[in-house]
């Protein structure tokens, strides 16, 4: 397999954040055989030598709302593993919104890495919405998997009456696959293969781990310069539930990779509604467009069914009634899969064949993870990801590539959410997850962090809040 480098042109990071900087409208020129250290690629930020001298911030009013050492208000308390010090951490600038936090780019003032920031305020105004920021938290601390986002550091929390806010930091990447994909640069079948393989690759870690994503987009998929391919933002996973007579929440998912049975009311659904989500992205790689792309819910499923065809009854078991006897009463719509040969010229057989076991109607046929990954399409993503890009091969004597026995790995147990069952208050979500962290903080060697209110963005960083009502997945149709 050759690895030959395959240049990648990403959109500036930060370009809509800064329209009048010349500088930052650059893009990012890199290969598949070259493993970029990301942390150091975003231009910009903060010297080290400006960030560690923290003497001169005691007198700020500013300060009393964020330094530990000025108030035990402020984010970050120091533990008895550092002899009481802190090491200010200055924002940066904002780089992405997700479901319950908004995300920044800082400079880690112990290693003078760039890192990722993600800010969760405003925390404990409801139960729903608390258990879901613990059950990320634990999550993100969890995860083990080249392909999946995961904690390096979480912010040491204030004295509990005071705990508000989350900030947890992750490994700085430089775009996202929704970046690429509107971008005007080229796409190659290599570039799609490597893609859709490290997408299948960290959603077969996931699913054996028991967890449902639930909101698979291209901007929930982060990408380097060199085409490693993170999936990120886990504000609205869950672990699967094995109970198929408890109800589930349908409000999950952005509506043009929602799969059609959410969209038909389904009360119950498994793993399936990420690979339709994966292969609603595969095809928007393919031709640079949403495949479904309906205003409504309703026409959402239109859409779907002027492709696959009019359901039988046995494709819609997980439906409710009223979404059956509405698809029922419209004219037979006879399926257009031939269709998808036009979404590129390097549509051929193959690609076709595996995209259509993706968007296949019933969940129960649609393909899995596992299975997706054994299809010939992804054999030279496999090999070109191994060759030269991952983490789990290496290369001996120079040019001897030694490949691991597990090149797909799988999570060593499921993920526990007994957790939950606990959480029957926000007080006692936040009595919990403050512990959490606290304990997390409490083993760690690291001198910890405290955001730094004199750095030049702090005022937008405090002011900072997650995603608007029209940014969230929209509220399902509803039938009954």
């Amino acid at each position: 397999m050759t690895t030959t480098p395959l240049l990648v042109h990403h959109p500036d990071y930060h370009q809509h954040h800064h329209q009048n900087n010349n500088n930052n409208h650059h893009s990012v020129h890199s290969s598949f055989g070259q493993n970029t250290n990301n942390h150091h690629i975003i231009r910009g930020g903060y010297h080290h030598h400006n960030l560690v001298n923290n003497n001169h911030i005691h007198d700020s009013s500013a300060a009393s709302q964020i330094h530990p050492q000025v108030n035990n208000n402020g984010h970050h308390h120091s533990n008895g593993n550092n002899n009481g010090s802190v090491v200010d951490l200055p924002p940066d600038r904002p780089i992405g919104y997700g479901a319950f936090g908004v995300v920044w780019s800082v400079t880690d003032p112990r290693d003078g890495k760039r890192v990722a920031l993600k800010k969760m305020p405003n925390v404990f105004q409801n139960l729903i919405s608390s258990k879901r920021v613990f059950r990320e938290i634990k999550m993100l601390s969890f995860f083990k998997h080249d392909n999946v986002l995961s904690a390096l550091d979480i912010l040491q929390p204030p004295l509990i009456n005071f705990f508000q806010e989350i900030y947890v930091i992750t490994e700085l990447m430089e775009s996202d696959l929704h970046k690429i994909i509107v971008s005007s640069q080229p796409l190659t079948p290599d570039h799609i293969k490597v893609f859709l393989y490290q997408m299948l690759r960290g959603l077969k870690y996931l699913h054996s781990a028991k967890i449902l994503h639930r909101d698979i987009k291209p901007g929930n998929l982060l990408v380097n310069s060199n085409c490693l391919l993170k999936i990120c933002d886990f504000g609205l996973a869950r672990v699967e539930e094995n109970d198929r007579s408890r109800k589930m929440t349908q409000e999950v998912v952005t509506q043009y990779y929602r799969a059609p049975e959410l969209l038909m009311g389904a009360k119950y659904y498994h793993e399936a509604i990420d690979m339709w989500s994966i292969g609603c992205i595969f095809a928007e790689l393919l031709g640079r467009r949403i495949l479904f792309q309906a205003q409504t819910p309703i026409q959402q499923l239109e859409l779907i069914t002027d492709l696959l065809g009019t359901p039988s009854l046995d494709d819609m078991r997980y439906a409710c009634e009223a979404a059956r006897l509405h698809v029922l009463r419209q004219p037979i719509k006879l399926h257009r899969l031939s269709s998808l040969t036009k979404l590129s010229n390097h549509a051929n057989n193959e690609t076709i064949h595996l995209l259509c076991q993706m968007l296949t109607f019933n969940p129960d046929k649609r393909i899995n993870s596992t299975t997706a990954l054994n299809h010939p399409y992804l054999s030279e993503g496999r090999a070109r990801y191994h060759s030269c890009m991952c983490k789990c091969c290496y290369t001996v004597n120079g040019d001897t590539r030694r490949f691991c026995n597990d090149l797909e790995p799988i999570s060593p147990h499921p993920f526990d959410n007994s957790f939950e069952k606990e959480l029957t208050s926000v007080q006692i979500v936040k009595e919990r997850l403050h512990k959490e962290i606290m304990q997390r903080c409490l083993a760690s060697n690291q001198v910890p962090l405290c955001i730094n209110p004199l750095s030049a963005s702090f005022k937008n960083f405090a002011s900072s809040t997650v995603a608007h009502p029209s940014e969230l997945p929209p509220s399902p149709h509803c039938w009954e």
